[in-house]
């Protein structure tokens, strides 16, 4: 039971239902005002609000938050996810920890069924599959069955926790990675509890890219596997509060451009900035025109960027995409009501938050893009491709002091091709020695890429 040193209990009825709510509202009563707070932070208020009992969860924790300032700082305060996602590389080990429990307890004289997550688990099978097959119509049943062969001693294994443990389910093989069945299915937006409350849905998920759920406005991100065992045991999560760092979106994507051009922009704006260990916030009016999918691959690229996640608030087109995925009529009106009850519910009229600091985009200037040369984060306009492959190209050789600049201006030039180089070409002949340090690997072996030749890569002997 919540001490509710700031008098936040209340009840909300939504369809005849009543649920237990602890509003921010109350907050304002008592000198703080968050009507421009980040949402994010609205929502680890209201972690700490619900969960206050003067020794896990201080009313100085609680007026700390509160007190945000966008300068993040040195005081901890105390985090608990509303559930806990797994996948199965990672869940494994977890489940053979409680098991162990078990067994230690049942020797003990104890009982071994008390021994259950505390918290809301989900695991999903997706880390197992090997593509043996493709190509074909019968390419997936194959995999699967494979599948199956290989790992039959782990599902069997994960089977009996699904059924043997409290708060525990596993989502089978072949169903879908774990983002998109997190997206798709797991993730309520607002939890409503066998005790009848209701609160914003939060996860902590063992991949790193658990960010992703942030596009369905989530407040969730990656951990290791000790930190999700002892979430799913009941242990909060100490963190500092952190800096938000707003990223306003105007305009809409033109034709052409997608939603990885978006990000790989984005990224690269933000990696510039520096986000590490903050929280990144999309506001602004492009937001109307961004759908979920694409939100939810901004959130996807949290760790690349850096930051802890990259969130965006719960609007109308997230209530869009509930529908979309088949979420109960129900859920979905719950989801409205609280968020437009506690001021989480992002709205054209709503004022906009501060933040520790801001960037901005115009979606209208996002331009068609490719990742790389080496990083999946590093971006190039595809309009700009030839001159930087040529640039990645001459930097291949600028570590050999014997290589005359001038002649490996020129080289660059030719783009590889002395046939059309005309007068003055540089073919191998000068250059032919520090060609052959460059080597094309492949399956089955590897062969040096030789300037100016025109024979086939066949011709080589691999070694």
């Amino acid at each position: 039971m919540t001490t509710n040193s700031f008098g936040a209990r209340s009840t909300l009825t939504v369809e005849g239902k009543n649920y237990t709510i602890y509003k921010l509202d109350a907050l304002e009563k008592h000198g703080f005002s968050l009507a421009r707070m980040p949402y994010s932070i609205k929502v680890m208020i209201e972690n700490v609000l619900r969960r206050e009992d003067g020794v896990i969860v201080t009313k100085g924790q609680i007026e700390a938050l509160a007190r945000w300032n966008g300068k993040g700082g040195e005081r901890e305060v105390s985090f608990m996810p509303a559930r806990v996602l797994l996948q199965d590389f990672t869940g494994v080990p977890v489940v053979a920890d409680l098991a162990v429990m078990r067994d230690a307890i049942k020797k003990l004289g104890g009982n071994p069924d008390k021994i259950s997550p505390l918290q809301p688990v989900d695991l999903v099978i997706d880390h197992s599959v090997q593509v043996d097959s493709f190509g074909t119509a019968g390419a997936f049943a194959a995999n699967a069955q494979l599948e199956f062969e290989r790992n039959q001693e782990r599902y069997l294994f994960l089977r009996w926790g699904q059924g043997a443990f409290d708060n525990f389910r596993v989502v089978p093989p072949d169903t879908g990675i774990v983002h998109q069945v997190n997206l798709e299915y797991l993730a309520p937006v607002v939890f409503a509890s066998e005790k009848g409350e209701a609160y914003p849905d939060t996860v902590i998920g063992t991949d790193s890219h658990t960010t992703m759920i942030n596009g369905l406005g989530v407040v969730g991100w990656g951990v290791g596997g000790i930190e999700a065992e002892a979430a799913m045991l009941g242990r909060s999560m100490p963190m500092l509060i952190p800096e938000v760092i707003g990223f306003r979106l105007a305009g809409s994507l033109r034709p052409g451009a997608t939603a990885t051009d978006l990000v790989l922009t984005v990224t690269q704006m933000l990696r510039k900035k520096g986000v590490v260990g903050k929280f990144v916030e999309y506001f602004g009016p492009g937001l109307a025109s961004l759908p979920v999918a694409d939100r939810a691959t901004l959130g996807n690229m949290s760790p690349e960027y850096g930051a802890t996640m990259g969130y965006f608030p719960v609007d109308e087109q997230t209530l869009t995409y509930l529908r979309l995925t088949g979420r109960a009529d129900s859920q979905i009106k719950l989801i409205e009501a609280y968020c437009k009850a506690q001021g989480l519910f992002n709205s054209p009229d709503a004022p906009e938050p501060k933040y520790s600091d801001t960037l901005e985009l115009d979606l209208g200037t996002v331009v068609p893009s490719m990742a790389g040369p080496r990083r999946p984060q590093d971006r190039i306009a595809l309009t700009n491709a030839k001159a930087d492959f040529r640039r990645e190209l001459a930097k291949e050789f600028e570590e050999h002091p014997s290589v005359d600049r001038d002649e490996l201006a020129k080289w660059v030039a030719e783009g590889g091709n002395g046939a059309a180089a005309g007068e003055g070409t540089i073919l191998h002949s000068k250059l032919g020695h520090i060609a052959h340090k460059v080597e094309v690997h492949s399956e089955t072996g590897k062969f040096p890429l030789t300037h100016g030749s025109n024979r086939d890569c066949r011709d080589y002997e691999l070694h």
